[in-house]
């Protein structure tokens, strides 16, 4: 059956731009760099060419209600700057290779990595998004193979692989594995201190004596216990304090390093010296507790994260020849004669040559109804054949929509800078404080007389007491609060940068298809003349519909009085059982001869083309479904259409509840590639600022770019055309029910695809936000105290260690209150 029989206007669909016909002298649309019509589309009242209707009109409005950046400033976010010379990586002459970085953390793990890559000889360029996980380089392909790039930014903890391939699990073994033998190791080390140190520390008996060359053994064991803690378990610190200083960006990594090797380098003085005072247990400790927070962290993200089923792999690896034979899709040359049965996806870019079917483009372009295309029309890979085989002939360039959504993707992903946790902004200038006030201490000291172990002591104790426990565990344990508490309501965090972000959208940006709507075609309603059982109508419709594979077939026999279920098996049969002689497929709709009756279903003028009137008082359901954006299917038998069964995308029942969730002190701008009544319906809808109809997939991520002027944008979508702006956005959720590619570029994933869960996402994130800034706020004051305390000589390394516990303590306690 035909979707534009079937379409109230066929003309109302998004202008599609052919992919080898740019306008000379221009290079590409003003707003998504897609290749030009012949005419391009243009208006004089807008700067520029473009595309697409859709394309001009925003355009239009964002150049009228916004004075921002220039254009190069709006555009670097897409196209991502390299870190060290500010060039623009898409205009580097070289391959692209995406890959999956495992270790990355914070923003001094970018900038660490892009410099890496770069010192390589035939890598032209790199960016790096800790948010991602995402490295991209542009090489040289005559100088480096592609298989030898993840090498390059491999180790100092770093683990790179293929973007595609990778697994977002990789190393979680390895930090428990450290976090078990660090645990272990550091109970041996404090039975020791329990039973001999401690006492020793306040003039008691030991529980255990020992002489001189026994306590040196001790002293030793202790030692090497600690050492293998502190460079074992410890290592992924130690790492992030050294990337730290490679990069030239102070962080927390750097300040909890700080302390443990501090207190490890003066216990080490003191057994060579012959001392007993020893504060192994402070490297011990401070490594110990900020690993376990960093862990359960990640242990709680690991567990949301399996709330996510499977997905299906929208990506197509293969293609079927003319003839039938199965081939790999990189054997496909560009002419090539492809055959795609009903049901499979469309391999790659090209033009049908035989056939006429209904094509899904809902993934690749959003649009909710199928189109039917005819010889001579684009097809775009990615799309989904629905109803009959056709075949294509290969474009020039031998390459899918789908697979340059793909690349687009990682593009955005790898340019997109993380956002510095709040702790590591701190630690940029606090961390340099407390060193050099540790260091003029000591200075101090030794100038006015006092000996170099006390004032070694006493500058140890100003690092010891700037709570590097605490600190190390404010982000990570309010993040895993905020997580849980996500998780409980359904709501996968894939991304811990959201937190820092979503507590300040000014502007959520909201897919049409699939977000606002149900994203399934179902009956809006049956109108019926007077005579006719609406139901006796649905059963008919409904046998004859079986027999087609049209979506707008489907939500017929959905809606009949039987289930789809009793009925498909038999191809002669309808879902109801009854037989169904005669069936004919045409154009505009299909026909059969149910209960010794022809039962025409489709357009209404199909109706009248197979000699049935149609009644006056069916025109005005007809004219009502297609102002409503839904599509007016004719049922009728005997010389009459008996009646009009409207079907359509229909809005979800939480929309209004959501909508005003949201729309709380943000703008709410809709974002669609339909255009007619399906996407100005919602320009009615109370709390919708702004419609954005008849957008190309491409340029939404330019949309949402764009309106980043106006402040922090959110975008919430479900399907692979949304991906790019998902990742485009400061904020990016993915509805559970969309495609794959929409929930890995996004920063959270709403698993029971409930939209009210999006105004629960924001208010969870700003919720953990505050939590953040409290336990750092604890931690901040506790210092304010204690280290005036410890440069005076008050404290010593043990009390330091000591009050660092029980500000910890505090944190944790912060941290497990509800966040809701």
């Amino acid at each position: 059956m035909c979707p534009d029989s079937r379409n109230p206007d066929s003309s109302e669909r998004p202008h599609t731009p052919a992919p080898s016909s740019p306008a000379e002298g221009s290079d590409g649309c003003d707003l998504c760099d897609l290749p030009l019509p012949s005419v391009p589309i243009t208006d004089p009242d807008v700067d520029g060419t473009y595309c697409c209707r859709g394309c001009l009109e925003v355009a239009r409005t964002l150049e009228r209600r916004d004075d921002g950046p220039d254009e190069a400033a709006v555009r670097s976010r897409l196209d991502g700057a390299d870190a060290a010379g500010g060039r623009d990586l898409d205009d580097l002459d070289g391959e692209d290779a995406f890959l999956a970085v495992d270790g990355m953390h914070c923003s001094t793990c970018e900038a660490f990595l892009e410099s890496v890559a770069e010192r390589e000889a035939g890598v032209l360029g790199a960016t790096a998004s800790y948010a991602t996980d995402t490295i991209r380089i542009v090489y040289d392909p005559d100088r480096l193979a592609a298989d030898d790039l993840p090498e390059i930014v491999s180790g100092y903890g770093y683990t790179a692989a293929d973007r595609s391939g990778a697994d977002g699990d990789a190393g979680s073994d390895d930090g428990l594995a450290r976090l078990l033998l660090g645990g272990f190791f550091g109970m041996m080390v404090m039975v020791w201190y329990v039973l001999f140190l401690y006492p020793t520390y306040f003039d008691l008996e030991p529980v255990v004596a020992f002489g001189g060359y026994e306590l040196a053994f001790l002293s030793a064991n202790i030692w090497a216990f600690t050492s293998f803690i502190l460079f074992y378990t410890g290592y992924p610190i130690l790492r992030g304090a050294y990337v730290s200083l490679r990069a030239g960006r102070p962080n927390m990594d750097l300040l909890v390093a700080t302390a443990a090797l501090g207190s490890y380098g003066y216990s080490a003085v003191a057994i060579v010296l012959g001392e007993s005072h020893l504060y192994f247990d402070v490297t011990v400790a401070v490594v110990l507790v900020v690993t376990a927070g960093t862990h359960y962290e990640r242990a709680v993200k690991r567990r949301a994260t399996g709330l996510l089923s499977e997905l299906t792999e929208r990506q197509v690896d293969e293609a079927r020849l003319e003839s039938g034979e199965t081939v790999p899709l990189e054997a496909v040359e560009p002419g090539d004669r492809l055959l795609v049965r009903p049901g499979e996806r469309v391999p790659l870019d090209g033009e049908v040559l035989e056939g006429s079917a209904a094509v899904d483009e809902s993934l690749v372009t959003g649009e909710s109804l199928p189109v039917r295309k005819t010889p001579g029309d684009e097809l775009r890979g990615g799309t989904v054949v629905t109803d009959a085989p056709i075949v294509l002939g290969v474009g020039d360039e031998a390459e899918s929509t789908l697979d340059r959504l793909v690349s687009l993707l990682w593009s955005i992903q790898s340019a997109r800078p993380g956002v510095q946790r709040l702790a590591d902004k701190l630690a940029t200038v606090f961390v340099p404080l407390v060193v050099a006030l540790a260091v003029s201490t000591a200075a101090v000291l030794l100038a006015t007389g006092s000996s170099p172990s006390t004032a070694l002591l006493i500058g140890l104790t100003v690092v010891i007491v700037s709570c590097p426990c605490a600190l190390g565990l404010a982000t990570p344990l309010a993040i895993a609060a905020g997580v849980q508490a996500a998780a409980k309501r359904g709501i996968v965090v894939a991304a811990e940068t959201i937190f820092e972000d979503a507590p300040d959208v000014d502007v959520v940006v909201l897919d049409k298809t699939g977000t606002l709507t149900t994203g399934k075609m179902a009956v809006e309603g049956v109108h019926v003349v007077d005579g006719t059982d609406s139901d006796e109508l649905l059963r008919r419709a409904g046998a004859v519909e079986s027999l087609s594979e049209h979506p707008i077939a489907a939500a017929v026999v959905e809606a009949a009085p039987v289930a789809a279920a009793d009925g498909i098996g038999d191809p002669a049969t309808g879902t109801d059982g009854s037989a169904v002689d005669s069936f004919e497929r045409a154009d505009r709709g299909v026909s059969g001869v149910v209960d010794g009756d022809r039962v025409v279903v489709g357009h209404p003028d199909f109706c009248r083309e197979r000699g049935l009137s149609v009644p006056d008082s069916l025109e005005s359901p007809i004219e009502d479904a297609r102002a409503a954006g839904r599509v007016p299917v004719g049922v009728g038998w005997d010389g009459r259409t008996r009646g009009v069964v409207a079907v359509g995308d229909s809005e979800r029942e939480e929309l209004d509840a959501a909508l005003e969730s949201l729309s709380s002190g943000r703008e709410i701008v809709v974002l669609t590639g339909d255009e007619g009544p399906a996407a100005e319906r919602f320009r009615a809808v109370d709390g919708v600022d702004e419609v954005f109809a008849g957008v190309p997939p491409e340029a939404k991520a330019e949309t949402v770019d764009r309106l980043r002027r106006r402040g922090t944008v959110a975008m919430v979508g479900d399907g692979s055309n949304d991906a790019p702006a998902l990742a485009a956005a400061d904020v990016g959720i993915a509805m559970g029910g969309g495609t794959q590619l929409a929930t890995d570029a996004a920063d959270a994933v709403i698993v029971g695809d409930d939209l009210e869960a999006v105004g629960e996402t924001l208010e969870i994130t700003a919720s953990t936000h505050r939590r953040i800034r409290q336990n750092l706020g604890w931690a901040f004051c506790y210092n304010a105290v204690a280290i005036p305390l410890a440069v005076a000589g008050l404290l010593n390394p043990l009390f330091a260690a000591v009050a660092m516990a029980a500000s910890s303590l505090l944190v944790v306690l912060n941290s497990s209150r509800s966040l809701r």
